[in-house]
């Protein structure tokens, strides 16, 4: 019953990831962290394991997002490359965070941000504008304030990359794109981080705070839905799906904050 558990979630994740550009760990991290909770091994660090194995499934996921758009020539490289030193020192800064602060601390977290995305896709939010894109050095580090932020929440930064490209007057489709291939660099350092920081903890089936056999399911159904969504976004518009995602948002806040 947990891998299907698993399929399931990993689908719909994978899914996400490719249609709205905001990353499946918005979806990975509460419902892992349910999942965890439920088994005595890892309970007590049921966020952070959450956070770390969200983070390792977009290995997967990132990269069959990334080559999917860049099939589109949708990634505006140069931009990438420009916020990739940000990109890999934040995801490291974030673990760091995520693994002194502890479980209930990174919950609570977790739960005002996705208020605070649900309130914004509800409400159609879409920061459109023509401003100039900045030099180099705030490049990198809007790129660093972006990836700390996903790191410690498992996410991977498009609920933040794309209201930015976009504010900076990028086509949606480009900032999606760009998005999903930021959310590459920030899965790798992010997972190396949590490995590296995470103690052996007895009876649980983990790389450090990587939890193994949910990273097997999660990833191998995610990568089938991130070209689903992929596609989806090209022919028709994401604004229905928004609304109930949001829903869903509002519902895992509570659920977080109140548990």
């Amino acid at each position: 019953m947990i891998w299907l558990e698993y399929a399931i979630t990993g689908l719909f994740a994978g899914f996400l990831a490719g249609y709205l550009g905001i990353g499946g760990g918005l979806v990975l991290v509460p419902v892992l962290s349910w999942l965890f909770a439920r088994d005595a091994a890892t309970a007590g660090m049921a966020v952070q394991m959450a956070v770390a194995t969200s983070l390792a499934t977009m290995l997967f996921t990132s990269m069959s997002s990334l080559l999917a758009h860049h099939r589109r020539n949708a990634i505006i490289w140069t931009l990438v490359r420009q916020m990739l030193p940000g990109l890999l020192a934040g995801a490291l800064l974030g673990t760091v965070i995520a693994d002194a602060i502890g479980n209930t601390a990174l919950g609570i977290i977790f739960g005002i941000f996705a208020l605070l995305v649900g309130v914004q896709l509800l409400r159609d939010v879409r920061h459109v504008g023509h401003h100039p894109l900045p030099g180099r050095t705030a490049i990198a580090g809007t790129g660093l304030l972006i990836s700390t932020l996903s790191s410690l929440l498992g996410i991977g930064g498009g609920s933040m990359t794309v209201p930015w490209l976009l504010w900076h007057g990028q086509q949606v489709q480009k900032s999606i794109a760009t998005a999903a291939a930021c959310g590459y660099p920030i899965a790798v350092a992010g997972t190396l981080g949590f490995v590296l920081l995470g103690d052996s903890h007895a009876g649980a089936p983990a790389l450090g705070y990587v939890h193994l056999p949910a990273l097997a399911g999660v990833a191998l159904f995610s990568v089938f839905g991130a070209p689903l969504g992929v596609a989806a976004v090209h022919r028709s518009s994401p604004l229905l799906a928004k609304r109930f995602f949001a829903l869903f948002l509002l519902v895992v806040a509570v659920r977080m904050l109140w548990r």
